[in-house]
C-alpha cells in the first residue's frame, strides 16, 4: 500500500460482570508466499460452558495464524475459507468429545490486508466496519435471529436493538459439523478505517460515536476509549474492538514544522512588546482609579 500504511490499535475487556475474557483478539504482519507484507486482523466471541468460550474463541484465532503462517497460496479468499472450516471442524469435534452440555462455538471475524485488498470473512454476530468520508458503514452481516427478522421486515433496527433475543445467534464456528462463512472483497483507500468488534461493543454505541472515536484518535487510543465508553453505556458482556487506519504516508512522513531562526526572533520581540504595552496599560489604570479616588 504504497500510499498508506496500517496503523493497528486493539482493546478487549471481560466487561463488569464477568469473571472470564471469552473475546479473543489477534492482529499481526505475516510475510506470505509471493514475498509481501499480509496484515492479518481477528476478533472472535465465543461461547459455551465454563471457560468453553474461551477456548473455543482461541481455537479459531489458532487455527487461522496457522494457516496463514504457511504461506503456500496468494489466494486470500482461498485461505480464507480453509481456516473457517478448518475451525470449524476442531471446534465441533472438541465440543462433541465432551459431550453436549459442554458443546461451544464462537464468532470469528477476519481482515486479511495485502496492498490495497481487503478481504473480509464473518462467522456469527461480531462485526467489521469501514469508515470512509466520516461515513460508518457495516461491511459484514450478522448472523442472529434479530438479524434475520430485520431482513424479512418483522422487526425495525430499533427493536432488534432493544430485542431480549438479540444474543441468539444463527450461526457459528463449531455449532454443527460444516458452516458458511461470508466473504467479503474491498479497497482500501488512504485514510480508511476499519473496526472490528463484538456485540458488547457495537450493540452500545451510537455510530456517530464510533465514528468521532476512531476519526479523532489514534488507533490503540480509540479502540480504548470505544471499549470504556461501551461499558460505561451499560454493557454487561465481553468488549473488544480492533481498529485499523489506512494512514496516508504523506501525513505519517510529514517533517515537523520547524520555525525559521528569523521568525523565533521576530516572535519573540514582538511578545515582549505586547508585554510592555499590557503592562504599561495596566500601570495607568491603576493610576486613574488612585486619582478618582
Amino acid at each position: 500500500m504504497e500510499d498508506s500504511r496500517l496503523v493497528v490499535g486493539a482493546a478487549t475487556d471481560p466487561g463488569p460482570v464477568r469473571e472470564q475474557n471469552e473475546d479473543a483478539v489477534y492482529h499481526n504482519v505475516l510475510v506470505d508466499s509471493p514475498g509481501s507484507e499480509l496484515t492479518l486482523l481477528a476478533v472472535a466471541d465465543g461461547m459455551g460452558g465454563y471457560q468453553r468460550g474461551e477456548i473455543a474463541a482461541q481455537m479459531a484465532i489458532d487455527t487461522l495464524i496457522e494457516r496463514f503462517s504457511s504461506a503456500d497460496s496468494d489466494d486470500l479468499v482461498l485461505m480464507l475459507k480453509q481456516a473457517y472450516r478448518l475451525a470449524n471442524e476442531r471446534i465441533f469435534a472438541d465440543g462433541s468429545a465432551e459431550g453436549e452440555h459442554n458443546m461451544m462455538g464462537t464468532t470469528l471475524v477476519v481482515g486479511a490486508v495485502r496492498g490495497t485488498d481487503l478481504v473480509i470473512g464473518n462467522v456469527g454476530d461480531s462485526r467489521a466496519y469501514l469508515v470512509r468520508a466520516n461515513s460508518l458503514n457495516q461491511i459484514s452481516n450478522d448472523h442472529s435471529l434479530v438479524a434475520e427478522q430485520v431482513a424479512m421486515g418483522a422487526m425495525t433496527q430499533e427493536e432488534a436493538r432493544e430485542s431480549h433475543h438479540k444474543n441468539i445467534i444463527t450461526r457459528a464456528l463449531g455449532h454443527r459439523q460444516r458452516v458458511e462463512v461470508d466473504i467479503f472483497e474491498l479497497t482500501l483507500l488512504p485514510d480508511d478505517r476499519l473496526l472490528i468488534s463484538t456485540d458488547g461493543l457495537h450493540d452500545y454505541l451510537e455510530d456517530d460515536e464510533i465514528v468521532e472515536l476512531m476519526t479523532g484518535m489514534q488507533p490503540e487510543d480509540s479502540s480504548r476509549e470505544m471499549v470504556a465508553r461501551a461499558i460505561q453505556a451499560g454493557s454487561t458482556d465481553n468488549v473488544s474492538a480492533l481498529v485499523v487506519w489506512a494512514a496516508p504516508v504523506s501525513v505519517l512522513d510529514a517533517p515537523p514544522v520547524a520555525v525559521p531562526a528569523g521568525d523565533q526572533a521576530g516572535s519573540n520581540r514582538l511578545i515582549t512588546i505586547l508585554v510592555l504595552v499590557g503592562l504599561v496599560i495596566f500601570i495607568a489604570i491603576i493610576g486613574y482609579i488612585l486619582l478618582a479616588a
